[in-house]
């Protein structure tokens, strides 16, 4: 049982006793707010509502793993780019194929155009997974592309496993934006040094990184060919080396 609940269970007790209390003292007295009666009811059926947020817990995470399924039947069938389109428009992403100018997405409803069959021998080259639930497992539909362009913008479930699975397209990715994704920590950026072929990379906003500044330089040492955008900082430090930097140099000169 998390702390939260158990909290949460010792108010409703407390309140439960006192409101029992109070009408046991005295008869006359003036019937329970509405806030009591509601802590009242908590506290006699607080493990059934513990039951209900374990099964809607347990719901959530057997939906997220129903979606970010390997789709091996689709490919055993329509070949892997076929498939990774697939898992791509399930999922509310956006893709093109290589060699076409075409963007293909879902529409406000969800659905899709199944044009997309047509392309069953062109690999993907582009993907937008941007504000989708796409995580470590879907990462497999995707492997067996040589993906150039990856958006992965406000991913609420990619994380620092998910960077590490990237190196699978070390030869191939050139564009990686992971900006506003909530999990991402300092261990996954480091991640990012198979991805020797990265020209652009954007870690604007990433909520778990605790020094920006020093982050943002050590990934433009790490990867010295790669254009960074870091926007949503306080990039202090970074300015102050900065500083120091000139300061030493004028002190040499």
């Amino acid at each position: 049982m998390s702390a939260p609940l158990i909290s949460l269970h010792r108010c409703c007790q407390q309140s439960a006793r006192l409101v029992a209390r109070r009408q046991w003292s005295s008869s006359s007295a003036s019937p329970p707010s509405l806030m009591s009666r509601c802590l009242l009811f908590l506290a006699q059926r607080y493990y059934d509502v513990e039951a209900l947020l374990s099964w809607r817990s347990k719901l959530g995470r057997d939906q997220l793993r129903k979606k970010n399924f390997y789709y091996g039947y689709t490919q055993r069938f329509y070949g892997p780019d076929i498939a990774s389109a697939y898992y791509i428009l399930n999922l509310g992403g956006r893709l093109r194929f290589a060699g076409q100018s075409e963007w293909f997405h879902t529409d406000s409803r969800g659905k899709f155009s199944w044009d997309f069959l047509n392309y069953r021998d062109t690999p993907v080259e582009e993907v937008d997974m941007s504000h989708t639930v796409i995580n470590y497992i879907g990462l497999s539909n995707l492997e067996r592309q040589h993906l150039q362009t990856l958006k992965l913008q406000g991913c609420p479930e990619v994380d620092d496993w998910f960077l590490a699975g990237l190196h699978v397209f070390q030869d191939s990715l050139e564009d990686l934006d992971i900006s506003h994704c909530p999990k991402i920590t300092v261990g996954g950026l480091a991640a990012l040094r198979n991805l020797r072929g990265l020209k652009y990379l954007n870690v604007s906003s990433l909520p778990r990184i605790s020094s920006p500044g020093l982050v943002i330089i050590l990934l433009e040492e790490m990867l010295p060919q790669c254009h960074i955008t870091a926007d949503g900082y306080d990039l202090s430090l970074r300015q102050a080396e900065g500083e120091m930097s000139e300061e030493h140099v004028e002190t040499e000169r």
